[in-house]
């Protein structure tokens, strides 16, 4: 079965199997190995996406649901070599250990940001409690979340 779906800007078709997971389509057919597969069952949030515009675990969909969407993956986020301030948040702030489950954070943490571009710690904390991290003990990636959301909101120089 063919799909269309546009990923990071690109519109890209392929030819897959009805049952192909999204993570497995991005990973293997599209080559773009940033999106993580942890647990294959939705407890991780390491495969984390964003499907028009929402995070989603894309263990839980089959590549065939994103005919005709959007899918941002990871990969997506630095635009002309600059990193995202979701990812230099995590930079400066030391949000990742082992880095496992940084994609899908990144990924989650940045919808929480446009969706609401001022978010409590405990409004960042509710957003990222799908994706788990055993390293962290969290308290960095919440500060990275908060220093991007700084950056976002400061004028453009």
């Amino acid at each position: 079965m063919e799909v269309t779906m546009t990923v990071n800007g690109t519109r890209v078709s392929h030819d897959v199997e009805p049952r192909m997971l999204l993570v497995h389509f991005i990973r293997e057919a599209l080559t773009l190995t940033g999106t993580h597969i942890g647990c294959d069952t939705t407890s991780c949030g390491a495969c984390t996406v964003l499907l028009d515009g929402r995070p989603v675990k894309s263990c839980t969909l089959f590549a065939v649901q994103a005919d005709g969407r959007e899918i941002m993956t990871v990969e997506g986020l630095a635009q002309d070599g600059k990193l995202h301030p979701v990812q230099e948040g995590f930079h400066q702030e030391h949000g990742l250990q082992c880095g496992f489950c940084t994609p899908g954070m990144l990924m989650t943490s940045c919808a929480l940001l446009k969706a609401n571009p001022s978010p409590s710690e405990e409004e960042i904390r509710w957003a990222i409690s799908g994706n788990l991290c055993r390293c962290t003990g969290y308290v960095n990636i919440v500060k990275s979340v908060q220093w991007a959301a700084k950056q976002m909101a400061a004028p453009s120089s």
